[in-house]
């Protein structure tokens, strides 16, 4: 199946979770990338298809998912770095720049990494997904300082539009050892 599209629905209810999961998977020709439980007792349910694909699914998940529906997104043509990101593979030998995103929303942040990693020449390192972090997110990336600060900048404001941003840094010269700490 063609992921050049993906889908997410964050939600208040572990048990609208599910239903929202199958709701989805049973609207369209869609793959789940992740369907878990996170912090603060939230679900998300992130899908992968081609764009009207992801886009009925998601809308039968917003459906389904009534009144516990948080926030959702499909970002069509989403990176190819974006994957990795997420599930924490990148391969990542040299930090230049590092740059960090923080948010108090899982769907913003994935987001956040795509604007931003499509505005500028960066690696996206990882994306965290809420996990022992109070159901915030953050991710990493690093590249040359003009260019991180640019790609932070971008994706820093599509979590505030929403009024979700934590935070955002840019480290110009990073010490190595904290290669370590962000992979």
């Amino acid at each position: 199946m063609q992921k050049n599209s993906i889908g997410l629905i964050e939600l208040t209810s572990i048990a609208a979770g599910f239903l929202v999961a199958d709701s989805m998977l049973k609207a369209a020709k869609v793959e789940i990338i992740l369907s878990r439980t996170i912090c603060s007792g939230k679900y998300i349910v992130l899908i992968g298809g081609d764009v009207a694909a992801v886009r009925a699914s998601v809308d039968a998940g917003i459906i389904s998912g009534r009144g516990s529906v948080i926030d959702t997104f499909v970002i069509p043509n989403v990176h190819h770095d974006v994957f990795p990101a997420i599930s924490g593979t990148s391969k990542v030998d040299l930090l230049e720049a590092l740059g960090i995103i923080e948010s108090f929303s899982v769907t913003s942040l994935i987001e956040a990494a795509d604007a931003a990693v499509k505005s500028a020449r960066v690696q996206l390192i990882e994306i965290r997904l809420a996990m022992a972090l109070g159901g915030k997110a953050f991710l990493t990336m690093t590249g040359e300082v003009a260019a991180v600060q640019a790609a932070v900048d971008a994706g820093a404001a599509v979590v505030a539009e929403k009024g979700l941003l934590v935070n955002k840094v840019v480290i110009a010269s990073p010490r190595k050892e904290l290669l370590s700490e962000v992979v």
